[in-house]
């Protein structure tokens, strides 16, 4: 107890900023629900991936998307079809016109969906990541502070080895990707 004490007056005498960690996102996924999650993304995928198409440049020139005034032109025609079918042309197979305009409405709605929760799986992760970023920050500061007053417990060789992560202050190469 004495030495812990002793401890906490040298780093604040040395003005280090070792701080106990505070994580911004502390809800977490249990294995449990991880494994649920993957499972049923994995039926999802099973579902959607015999009726997906990926479209090659050309394709994707060829198709293209229509935009606004085209899809109320749509909506217009599968109104008329559905209000008024003795008006619907007979070179169009209603069937099918029916079935893709299903298929886009629900594929709209999915899409809708699923980017919500990726956009909101994407700024979770982030949080994370900062907690983790901040957190390893901490555990190197607190291992220099060690390396220096414990020598030889292998604070040392732990530092030598996280301080390439540092390139700015003569610690090597920075691998990283990171932007915090």
């Amino acid at each position: 107890m004495h030495n812990l004490v002793i401890e906490k007056i040298i780093i604040n005498h040395l003005n280090l900023q070792i701080k106990p960690s505070q994580d911004i996102i502390q809800k977490h996924f249990t294995a449990a629900e991880q494994t649920q999650i993957s499972t049923l993304m994995g039926q999802i995928e099973s579902i959607l991936q015999p009726k997906l198409q990926n479209l090659d440049p050309d394709e994707n020139q060829r198709y293209g998307s229509i935009n606004e005034a085209n899809k109320l032109l749509v909506n217009k025609v599968f109104d008329y079809q559905n209000n008024q079918p003795s008006l619907k042309s007979p070179d169009v197979d209603w069937v099918e016109f029916n079935a893709d305009y299903n298929d886009r409405k629900f594929l709209e709605a999915t899409m809708t969906r699923m980017t919500s929760l990726a956009k909101s799986c994407e700024e979770t992760k982030r949080m994370h990541d900062y907690d983790n970023y901040q957190n390893a920050l901490l555990d190197y500061d607190y291992s220099k502070y060690k390396m220096g007053t414990m020598p030889g417990l292998g604070y040392d060789t732990k530092v030598d080895e996280l301080k390439q992560f540092f390139p700015n202050t003569g610690g090597g190469n920075n691998n990283s990707n990171s932007t915090v």
